[in-house]
């Protein structure tokens, strides 16, 4: 009950202003033989090389269909971009949910292991959620920074119940516990639907995955227990607990659902609508990016706008994401814009005081990646 309380009587929200570069297109719709880009996610490897993810749908936007995972690499803090690679693929049926993390704690892997979870799918989401279809849950590890790919791992049967129906991945970067009694774990935010479609959404939940052996086994964490809850993103907080802040795709309040577990994403002590954190019911994403205090330090973007998905913004928490002192707009409408300024987004750190975003913008028609630098409070 302490988040909620301390939510709602957060006094100051400091408004600061920001140095921010350009805004570099990354993957620009209707180029590279594909009508629409969506759904960004993005990782830094240990010798700050980024790899930019995202889905590379063939025929238009929609969000079944001939769909494959893509990827650019960056070496230059994303100022540039390599040419565009293929990395999972499923015929001409859907591939998508890119959830990326790098493996830094496996001694087979010194230099990190990047672990690439995503769906597939042979029907659109809302028959699926009838039962008429499936969705189905994979990995590929790359151990050369992306450049090349395992073979692709099906884990469905540990991680996708048979009365579930609906699956997604977060969508955006995976997780691993960097300290602590976790340390070493990958957490994969999730959702699913279970039974027949209800009213309002409500046969969705949020819940997880996750592996304590680099992969070679995963469990389930239990559902949130807040009908309703969907795309989700997780993060690491001090004491060894995790944090997860879903969708909420009924729709009432249009505010994000946070959720915090102390047994490392296993079980759910507590979650709330947090009344600091307006939503369109949209994506939004969530990365710890340091220490300070004893308290973690985290930054979340998403569209701050509770009407339409505009007012792209990131915000800097200190304490645990208790409250919410600073807000930077990364990206808005200008006046008079139509709906849909910008969508979803992806954080990644590029140094202490300096956040990469990766965000969809002017209505899906490109991905473009902007750095945002701020002062620590």
């Amino acid at each position: 009950m302490k988040y909620i309380f301390c939510c709602l009587l957060t006094l100051t929200i400091s408004v600061m202003l920001v140095a921010q570069s350009e805004k570099v297109p990354v993957f620009v719709s209707g180029q590279d033989g594909y009508k629409s880009f969506r759904i960004p996610a993005i990782v830094n490897m240990p010798n700050g090389e980024l790899l930019a993810f995202c889905e590379g749908r063939v025929n238009g936007v929609d969000d079944f269909g001939n769909i494959q995972i893509v990827l650019r690499r960056s070496v230059d803090h994303g100022k540039t971009w390599s040419a565009l690679q293929v990395v999972a693929a499923n015929g001409e049926m859907q591939t998508g949910n890119a959830a990326p993390v790098v493996d830094l704690t496996d001694p087979a892997w010194p230099k990190g292991r990047v672990f690439l979870f995503y769906n597939t799918g042979d029907a659109h989401e809302g028959d699926v959620r009838k039962g008429n279809g499936k969705r189905e849950v994979w990995y590929k590890t790359s151990v050369d920074g992306g450049m090349t790919w395992s073979e692709a791992v099906n884990i469905t049967s540990q991680v996708h119940p048979g009365e579930w129906r609906s699956y997604a991945n977060t969508p955006g970067h995976a997780m691993q516990f960097s300290a602590g009694k976790y340390k070493g774990r990958i957490f994969v935010a999730a959702n699913h639907s279970a039974g027949d479609p209800q009213k309002r959404f409500m046969d969705y939940a949020a819940h997880g995955y996750y592996t304590d052996d680099h992969g070679k086994t995963f469990h389930l964490s239990a559902n949130v227990e807040m009908p309703g809850g969907n795309e989700s993103t997780a993060a690491e907080l001090s004491g060894d607990r995790l944090m997860m802040n879903s969708r909420n795709q009924k729709g009432e309040p249009r505010r994000r659902i946070v959720s915090i577990s102390r047994n490392g994403g296993e079980t759910w002590d507590s979650s709330w609508y947090d009344y600091a954190l307006p939503d369109p019911v949209n994506e939004g994403s969530l990365l710890t990016i340091g220490k300070k205090g004893g308290h973690a330090v985290l930054a979340f973007s998403n569209t701050a706008d509770t009407s339409k998905r505009d007012n792209l913004t990131l915000r800097i928490s200190y304490d645990d994401g208790v409250s919410w002192p600073q807000q930077f707009v990364v990206d808005r409408s200008p006046s008079g814009a139509v709906h849909g300024y910008t969508g979803y987004s992806d954080l990644v750190q590029i140094g202490r005081r300096k956040i990469g975003v990766l965000y969809e913008k002017e209505e899906y028609s490109q991905i473009v990646f902007t750095v945002i630098g701020f002062s620590y409070l």
